[in-house]
């Protein structure tokens, strides 16, 4: 049983944490702008307040001990020409803080939903989708997903940055395959339930310490 704190917990992939962790025996709360709006399982406890926030998270954060950040730089929709609806570099600055707070409160683990092409990993984009990146309202969520890796990597935390490649919304379908960029090549989706069963295992087992895995569901 560990205790967690949830950040992004009324998310789409968030809801599925929230879950998946009660149902394993772990102590949940979760930091949400609208407690109300959030149909969390029994067990979850809901702060009100948002990461944006120092303090907010400052009193969230007490007696963790490990950190889900299930996060997004929210557009209005999925198409990529849709207006962004989080402020700028949201995801970065909330990142930023909860790192401050870890440090203050001697909270070292922690376990960041990133995407597939974020850092490092976007010299593997084809040339017409870096120009569509660009172009497109899509910019602005990578550059935040960037900004997300470089604090997180200078970071003196136990971090895993789980990269996932394109979500889907469906049932647990399992097996899911997690490998080092440039080592395998991915699959083309991953449910986001089995997502969230990841970064829980990434927690409970130690594991892809200081590492960016690529998560994606196998066929069959």
């Amino acid at each position: 049983m560990t205790d967690l704190l949830v950040l992004g917990g009324s998310g789409r992939t968030g809801r599925h944490v929230l879950t998946q962790a009660v149902a394993r025996g772990h102590r949940v709360r979760a930091l949400v702008r609208q407690p109300d709006a959030v149909q969390a399982p029994h067990g979850v406890e809901l702060i009100q307040g948002t990461p944006s926030n120092i303090d907010d998270l400052r009193k969230a954060a007490q007696g963790s001990e490990a950190v889900i950040t299930a996060l997004n730089n929210s557009r209005a929709s999925d198409n990529p020409w849709a207006k962004p609806v989080s402020p700028p570099m949201f995801m970065t600055d909330a990142t930023c803080n909860t790192l401050t707070v870890m440090s203050e409160q001697n909270l070292r683990r922690i376990v960041v939903t990133s995407t597939q092409n974020s850092g490092d990993g976007r010299a593997a984009l084809n040339p017409v989708f870096k120009a569509l990146v660009k172009l497109s309202n899509l910019k602005a969520s990578f550059d935040d997903h960037d900004g997300v890796d470089e604090v997180v990597r200078a970071s003196d935390t136990d971090w895993t940055l789980v990269r996932a490649v394109l979500l889907a919304d469906g049932p647990v379908v399992t097996p899911v395959r997690a490998a080092e960029a440039g080592t395998e090549k991915p699959g083309t989706r991953l449910n986001r339930a089995d997502l969230a069963g990841f970064l829980l295992d990434t927690v409970e087992q130690g594991t892809w310490i200081h590492k960016a895995p690529l998560v994606w569901n196998m066929r069959g």
